[in-house]
């Protein structure tokens, strides 16, 4: 439920957010590729292609999955139940990524050397910004951090937690097994390899059959990851999730779960009048 609620973000602001999604994701990957006049206008309508494709047939999934969490929500919880719901989170990302791999490997194969020097540029800033918010950071100033996003998070979903429940989301966050520097390497190594695969297009000329499978099992690793620190450490973390979910849950009061109720409410409200637009 609190993934669900991670990703769709304010309630009011759905609709308005969803339509512009298009329009929005242009100018993020704009910022990455620095898109030239032909690659513009495919760009542009691959994404409201895109959106279309889930307005139809994605956003009726999610609707069923928040009326589950909505069925879930006045009464107790699992750990597994949790991390159910974050498995079919899960398949619906994997679900829009698959579709969109034929116009991402298009993309892909059209990007020149100025574009992918953009591209180190990009990652670059976005590392840099990493080290300021969690390398930096002393251990101390690491749990404020998360500890005052997951407040934020769990507050928008069932109002204002007690002492109480600040407290045990206090102890979840100190006994955290993430660890920043483990997740700053792993993105340092997936954007290298993003920048050798994308070269090897530009100077391979590989088919397009080709290419997409490249990177498919790219995007694969990152959904996946092979065997390894990383991969014991995604998966410590969404059992952790899953726990401290199930934990704080069924530590609110009947009136914070009638307000989840009726948040759950909402966002499907929302996103029936989305499906019903298009």
């Amino acid at each position: 439920m609190l993934l669900l609620v991670t990703a769709l973000g304010a309630c009011s602001a759905i609709r308005l957010a969803y339509n512009n999604l298009p329009e929005v994701s242009y100018w993020w990957l704009d910022g990455y590729f620095d898109f030239d006049s032909t690659q513009s206008p495919k760009v542009r309508d691959e994404l409201a292609q895109l959106l279309a494709w889930h307005r139809q047939n994605e956003l009726p999934k999610v609707i069923t999955l928040l009326q589950e969490a909505q069925g879930l929500a006045p009464g107790e919880v699992t750990p597994a139940q949790a991390c159910g719901f974050a498995d079919s989170i899960r398949e619906r990302l994997l679900a829009v990524t698959e579709r969109a791999e034929p116009a991402t490997t298009d993309l892909a194969l059209s990007l020149s050397e100025s574009q992918l020097q953009q591209l180190e540029r990009k990652y670059a800033k976005l590392n840099n910004e990493y080290r300021k918010d969690w390398l930096d950071r002393t251990p101390a100033q690491v749990q404020e951090k998360r500890y005052d996003q997951f407040l934020d998070r769990m507050e928008d979903f069932y109002g204002r937690l007690t002492a109480e429940q600040r407290d045990l989301l206090k102890q979840q966050v100190a006994q955290s097994v993430f660890n920043p520097q483990l997740a700053d390497a792993e993105r340092r190594k997936r954007q290298q390899e993003a920048l050798v695969m994308l070269r090897g297009f530009a100077t391979k000329k590989p088919s397009p059959a080709e290419a997409r499978s490249a990177l498919h099992a790219y995007l694969l690793r990152i959904a996946e990851p092979p065997p390894g620190p990383w991969r014991d450490q995604q998966q410590a973390l969404l059992e952790e999730g899953c726990r401290n979910l199930a934990a704080l849950h069924n530590g609110t009061s009947a009136s914070q779960r009638e307000q989840a109720v009726r948040r759950l409410q909402a966002y499907q409200s929302d996103l029936r009048q989305l499906v019903a637009a298009r």
